[in-house]
């Protein structure tokens, strides 16, 4: 006579054999379809921007590139404002983020974040009628910053924590520079790549340099939904080989213009 526990046991698990096995991996999922969607923000040069043809470009967009050639797929740019990072990813829109996003405890809440794949400094942007020379000059004024962004929440603690000045946050990073530019606010903090792309363009004749921000590095990560083990797994490893091929070292050169800074993406006794 059968054993209905049995029986019932052993269907259970053979349905969740099954299920595993039917449920692809994400990066399965990107392989099969020959696309790769990468969530970029094009706002924010060198790292992603568009050239003077209206095509996506930047190191971001390269990276992009770079990693859709490796697995061989097509890559597809979807361009996200630095707020719409996320969201883009989790109601699947991208399939990756690769849009200089901090590595923060609070943002792993809710995606999966890799190793560094590259590291900002922060420094002071403002007109050269301001009189502020330095990051402590900048107490008590008028200041902005770029919602969602590392710099932009550092900032606006800075503001609460000084009790005086004001903050105010901007959609995107142009909306930030043209307030600094026409006098809206009167600096902001930003990564020391726009700050030195924006004043290379010219776009902004009144625009300098006033000092580092007093900030900590800031380390940014290739983006996955939290469960797709698979797929973050493979970014890692992704990551890894750029910087061991000489691949990161070159899109680096490319598009800041400058030798790797000695930040590089080492984290002290934790990466590399």
């Amino acid at each position: 006579m059968k054993n209905p526990a049995f029986a019932v046991a052993l269907s259970a698990v053979l349905s969740t054999a099954f299920i595993a096995t039917a449920h692809a991996d994400k990066l399965d999922d990107i392989i099969g379809s020959g696309k790769l969607r990468c969530a970029v923000t094009l706002d924010f040069p060198p790292m992603g921007f568009r050239d003077a043809s209206n095509a996506p470009a930047g190191f971001d967009v390269d990276y992009c590139n770079d990693l859709a050639k490796i697995l061989g797929v097509e890559a597809e740019v979807v361009e996200t404002p630095f707020p719409d990072r996320i969201p883009a990813l989790i109601s699947g829109r991208a399939d990756v983020i690769v849009a200089s996003t901090s590595d923060t405890l609070e943002r792993a809440k809710t995606v999966g974040l890799t190793v560094p794949y590259f590291a900002f400094q922060m420094v002071v942007l403002t007109r050269d009628n301001t009189g502020i020379n330095s990051f402590d000059d900048i107490k008590g004024k008028a200041l902005g910053n770029t919602s969602g962004t590392f710099e932009a929440i550092a900032l606006e603690g800075d503001v609460k924590k000084w009790g005086s000045g004001t903050f105010r946050a901007y959609q995107s990073q142009n909306d930030t520079l043209l307030a600094v530019a026409q006098g809206h606010i009167d600096a902001t903090v930003v990564t020391n790549t726009v700050a030195a792309a924006t004043i290379k363009s010219g776009k902004y004749k009144n625009l300098k340099i006033a000092g580092n921000a007093p900030y900590t590095i800031d380390y940014v990560s290739l983006g996955a939904k939290r469960s797709e083990y698979g797929l973050l797994n493979y970014l890692n490893l992704f990551v890894n080989q750029q910087v061991r091929s000489g691949r990161y070292k070159e899109l680096f050169v490319k598009w800041v213009g400058t030798e790797i800074p000695p930040t590089d993406l080492t984290v002290p006794n934790v990466y590399y």
